[in-house]
């Protein structure tokens, strides 16, 4: 039965509100999920919601990334361009995501380097842990990006402060090939 609306502050001062008070014990009700649910597709064929599966692919990632990278930085406020090297020490596989660990030169200013690298969607959070940090970069900020490694965005850590771009490319080892062979050419992942 409806509660007239007048009626809501006498009912708010008769009692506790039940919301707000704990259950007992005896009053919890375990989260079960939903079945599993599978799309008909043409020709009456079944199939699953999502194949793809990131914690494969987070140790894959995490077995076959290049471990040197180097590249340029440059700020959103103009200035030169700063080299940039990048060393991946560790790359250990947690769930989807891969955590990265290794260090950074930046304008020849070297500093250690943490980050998390999501398999799903190639999030890519890295956080520099020195303090001078080369490229006029600021201690506190992190290097953002929807791409992995190859382009970041540095987030700065003060909004007077502008942040630049980080353009990274996996270091190849030069190779000489055999006189009239091609040479071999290796995806990223």
């Amino acid at each position: 039965m409806p509660v007239p609306l007048a009626a809501v502050p006498l009912l708010l001062a008769a009692g506790p509100v039940l919301a707000a008070s704990p259950l007992p014990a005896e009053g919890f009700v375990p989260f079960t999920p939903p079945g599993m649910q599978s799309i008909v597709q043409d020709g009456g064929a079944n199939g699953e919601v999502e194949t793809f599966d990131p914690v494969a692919r987070a140790r894959l990632i995490a077995e076959q990334m290049p471990r040197r990278w180097s590249g340029r930085y440059q700020s959103f406020s103009g200035g030169p361009q700063v080299p940039v090297a990048l060393r991946i020490d560790g790359a250990t596989p947690v769930g989807q995501m891969v955590d990265l660990r290794g260090s950074m030169a930046i304008g020849g200013v070297e500093t250690p380097v943490q980050g998390n690298l999501n398999a799903k969607s190639d999030q890519l959070d890295l956080l520099l842990l020195g303090d001078p940090l080369g490229g006029a970069l600021e201690p506190g900020g992190a290097f953002q990006s929807v791409q992995g490694l190859s382009l970041s965005g540095w987030s700065a850590p003060r909004l007077t402060t502008p942040g630049g771009r980080l353009q990274l490319v996996p270091d190849r080892a030069v190779t000489t090939a055999p006189t009239g062979g091609p040479t071999p050419v290796r995806g990223l992942w």
